[in-house]
């Protein structure tokens, strides 16, 4: 008769497992820090629909970058009229051109990634249309590049081949050092800064909920100076303090006690203190990582500029400027391979208000370098070339 190693005596009692760590697990999760999901769904909830500061941040940028002006030329001149312009005048029956950039830069603000679908036409698109991040995916090929991307809703998908002549999606992505198909967001940069924003939020609105200053201690002393209350003492007691002297309605109400009751107010400790300013220097973070300046914010404690203009013309020159000329440098190459032919398309500074200064001294100071030649002072300008210069 075989016998079975593997098979437990009948009526043996099983035998009892346990981790030798098993007594010292603590349970609960005191001094565990709580942090958000780094996904770009929570974060855009978290960052940019349930905080302030991000929330204007990225309007600020992405409004400001939408407004620009832009130029529409190729190497020989620049166009008053081209079917570039008319297409970036009424990409879509449902946008202008403000409205379509203005969500281009929001999704890269907010995910690092921004995707333009091409609709229709043959040549240069007929409409163009900004497609939601967070429901994009890249498919690799064996060479590591795209072949397609797919885009997903509701259970359904829409594979779009990136193997044709022309791409029907523009991907632009931030610079993202390990990542080899998507970008870096500023949102996940600032998002600790965000979690200890809305962390402090949701104290002040706890202080406010509680009279708007912190508790107090109700001391309770009988008739021989000792004594503790009665189950039903203590629910009535608890009962008239929610009722009448919490939430910020009942702020400053006078407090009746009686039977031996005594009310010991408690001050703001220090750490106490330390929240306004935690919260303050969370929300300079915050401003930090997308690139604007505190001052324009609004946010108390910030001296890096001497006035509102320095700061505005600092924001546009080192924010503004270089996401917009790198974001209409990618879709005039990407709109060049739809046309045939080269087309460049970007912001106009001469007509942006901020810059004006800036560019009333570069024009003047190239206009009277002598040693310069007219096609050498067009191209410092960004200018065209003259057509009698070849």
């Amino acid at each position: 008769m075989a016998w079975n190693i593997f098979r437990r005596a009948e009526g043996a009692v099983p035998e009892q497992k346990a981790s030798a760590t098993g007594r010292v697990i603590a349970w609960g999760s005191s001094g565990r820090v709580a942090w958000s999901p780094r996904d770009t769904v929570s974060l855009t909830r978290t960052g940019f629909s349930g905080n302030p500061v991000g929330f204007r941040a990225v309007k600020l940028v992405a409004e400001a970058a939408a407004a620009l002006p832009l130029v529409c030329q190729d190497g020989e001149r620049r166009y008053d009229a081209h079917p570039v312009i008319d297409l970036m005048r009424r990409p879509n029956p449902g946008q202008g051109r403000a409205e379509l950039f203005e969500a281009l830069y929001g999704q890269l603000l907010l995910s690092g990634n921004g995707y333009v679908e091409a609709v229709g036409g043959a040549g240069l698109p007929a409409e163009l249309h900004v497609l939601r991040s967070d429901r994009m995916s890249l498919v690799p090929g064996a060479d590591g590049w795209p072949v397609a991307y797919d885009y997903a809703v509701g259970g359904r998908k829409h594979r779009f081949d990136m193997t044709g002549p022309a791409d029907p999606v523009c991907h632009i992505k931030s610079f993202h050092p390990q990542d080899d198909h998507y970008g870096l967001s500023p949102m996940q940069a600032a998002a600790v800064a965000v979690d200890v924003h809305n962390a402090a939020s949701a104290w002040s609105k706890a202080l406010l909920d509680n009279a708007a200053r912190p508790s107090g201690a109700i001391v309770y002393k009988g008739a021989d100076g000792q004594g503790a209350l009665s189950p039903d003492q203590y629910d009535r007691l608890v009962h008239e303090m929610e009722m009448h002297h919490q939430g910020a309605r009942n702020a400053g109400r006078p407090m009746l006690l009686e039977g031996g009751l005594d009310w010991k107010p408690m001050g703001f400790s220090p750490s106490d203190m330390e929240f306004q300013k935690t919260k303050e220097a969370a929300a300079r973070e915050i401003a930090t990582a997308f690139g604007v300046p505190p001052m324009l914010l609004g946010i108390p404690g910030d001296a890096t500029y001497a006035n509102y203009q320095e700061a505005n013309r600092a924001f546009y020159r080192l924010t503004v400027l270089p996401l917009a000329t790198r974001v209409t440098a990618a879709v005039s190459h990407w709109l060049s391979t739809h046309l045939g032919s080269l087309v460049d398309l970007r912001p106009d500074l001469d007509q942006v208000p901020a810059l004006a200064a800036e560019r009333d001294q570069q024009w003047r100071r190239v206009g009277e370098a002598l040693f310069l030649t007219a096609a050498e002072k067009r191209a410092i300008l960004g200018l065209p070339k003259l057509p009698d210069e070849g």
